[in-house]
């Protein structure tokens, strides 16, 4: 999920001499603008690079290039006998980050944590009702029903009670919804009452600190010289937004910028001739589907649903949006490579025919009439956002559906899609976690369809008790079962058209040290060093 409008090229001219001159500053040209910088409001990635990646950390972080948990604010943890029970030690001597906005007058705490996660489930927290966007993954989680309290042990240790057993609660706890904040800073904006300012002037403990903002042009940020992991080696990080590929990939080879993330597999072999640049690549947790709006008669009637996925040639999509080797074809909510898929599960053939006698059986033989909706720009799981809208509109026209094409800028796209507005929308989700729950509960729960995050608003009571018992058990063969019963119910109910589980791809000048991939579809920069300015590329 990413993107905006294109950026001004005058911003390359900006920015090109001074990072060139100055190898102690990063310049990574992203895809989209982040919809703001209090991450518990959001779930884009692109939001969770400038925010939850930059400015804050967790309980628990998630090894470089992988989904292992590794200790960060908590040094270490024990789990009760009946996994309801979870005692964090939380780590001493963190500091939090020191800002125009913000001068801390003490280190990290129980307080902090408590503040962070009450705020999201505690309807008579003093902040609960202050977020605009409520809280995506709290909400559609139910992480409110899940923990029971929340209890302060001492300065540095402190317990989260459950009401039942939950497998991928630690793994959860990694996740951007789970950072940390300094509840100082937030006793302080309330008693000034401008608690806004938490998703403008972030503050946290994390190796950036955040400086600036401009719109649409570029994110700046310094290192924080007091990080408890230890002082990033770059001084200065700036996100360049650049929602067109094409120009990520002009401004990387000018060296305006020293990171292009996502480009387009079309423009790989060329950047692979280039002997300055590097292209990483990896095959994380993604996936790209489109929505379906159950909200919106027809769309209620499963035959319609139905209809859409055989109407779509998926295969003719893959191959203009990917190129040769760029994606795998979708036929569930996440990836085969991830415990829990079922091999057996096979795809919705296109079949023009069979989908017109379904729409016929439906009560809509003479046709009807849909939006389309999408975005601008492109990023991993949409490479060419206008090509794979007018595909799905031939191929809906074929069968009689009248499809107008709606492009709509990221944030608006996301927040009108969220009240259910549209019909069919283009989307994508990265695996937060390397669980198979968090690609079905937060996308498709009964939960995440009250909350809006559920852009299908589909809500199957059968399919939401499997889920539920899936996550109360630690038995990983259960689980499995489980979840195959439940892609069963998703493949023949049809919330979405599975499109593809695409590779990704960041290409790199080779002064950049330290950058990887992670599989969970967001972007670190703490631990990345450019080589000498004298040092040949």
């Amino acid at each position: 999920m990413m993107l905006r409008r294109p950026t001004a090229l005058l911003l390359a001219g900006l920015l090109a001499g001074a990072v060139q001159a100055a190898p102690s500053s990063l310049v990574v040209c992203t895809e989209g603008s982040p919809e703001g910088f209090d991450i518990v409001q959001y779930t884009a990635a692109v939001s969770a690079d400038a925010s939850a990646e930059t400015v804050f950390d967790r309980l628990l972080r998630f090894a470089p290039g992988g989904s292992e948990l590794l200790p960060a604010l908590a040094e270490r943890w024990e789990v009760s006998a009946d996994g309801l029970e979870y005692t964090f030690h939380l780590r001493r001597g963190v500091k939090f980050q020191r800002t125009p906005w913000f001068m801390p007058s003490r280190e990290f705490n129980a307080d902090d944590v408590i503040w962070s996660f009450r705020r999201q489930i505690d309807p008579a927290h003093p902040w609960h009702k202050l977020s605009p966007r409520g809280f995506p993954y709290a909400e559609s989680m139910a992480v409110g029903e899940l923990i029971e309290r929340i209890e302060r042990l001492d300065e540095h240790r402190v317990r989260f009670v459950l009401r039942h057993p939950e497998a991928p609660f630690l793994a959860n706890l990694a996740m951007g919804f789970a950072s940390i904040y300094p509840a100082e800073y937030a006793d302080r904006l309330l008693a000034a009452g401008t608690p806004e300012r938490l998703n403008s002037q972030p503050a946290g403990s994390g190796p950036f600190i955040f400086e600036r903002y401009e719109k649409d042009a570029q994110v700046r940020f310094r290192r924080n010289p007091d990080y408890w992991d230890g002082a990033p080696a770059i001084e200065r990080l700036i996100f360049a937004i650049t929602p067109e590929p094409n120009v990520r990939v002009q401004k990387l080879k000018a060296g305006d910028c020293q990171i292009a993330l996502y480009p387009r597999p079309v423009d790989l072999p060329g950047l692979r001739r280039d002997v300055r640049i590097q292209v990483l690549e990896d095959e994380p947790l993604l996936t790209a589907y489109i929505g379906i709006n159950t909200r919106h008669p027809p769309l209620d009637d499963v035959r319609v649903r139905q209809a859409l996925n055989l109407a779509f040639d998926k295969s003719a999509y893959l191959r203009a949006q990917y190129g040769e080797g760029g994606a795998s074809p979708a036929v569930a909510p996440y990836p085969p490579s991830l415990w829990g898929s079922d091999p057996t599960l096979a795809g919705w053939p296109h079949d023009p025919a069979r989908a017109r006698a379904l729409l016929a059986e439906a009560g809509h033989a003479q046709g009807l009439k849909l939006s389309i909706w999408t975005r601008p720009g492109g990023g991993p799981t949409n490479p060419n956002p206008g090509i794979g809208a007018q595909l799905l509109q031939a191929d809906l026209a074929a069968i009689g559906i009248r499809a107008e094409i709606r492009v709509l800028e990221w944030g608006e796209l996301i927040k009108r899609a969220k009240n259910g507005e549209h019909d069919l929308v283009f989307m994508g989700w990265a695996g937060d976690n390397g669980d198979p729950d968090n690609f079905l509960t937060p996308n498709l729960s009964c939960a995440a369809a009250a909350s809006g995050e559920n852009q299908a608003g589909w809500c199957d009571e059968r399919f939401d008790a499997l889920l539920r018992e899936a996550r109360r058990t630690t038995d990983q063969a259960q689980r499995t079962a489980l979840y195959r019963q439940a892609l069963a119910i998703f493949h023949e109910q049809a919330p979405w058209i599975p499109l593809a589980h695409p590779r990704e791809f960041a290409a790199v000048r080779r002064d950049v040290e330290g950058f990887v991939i992670s599989p969970l579809g967001t972007n670190n920069f703490a631990g990345v060093r450019r080589a000498p300015a004298n040092a040949p590329e």
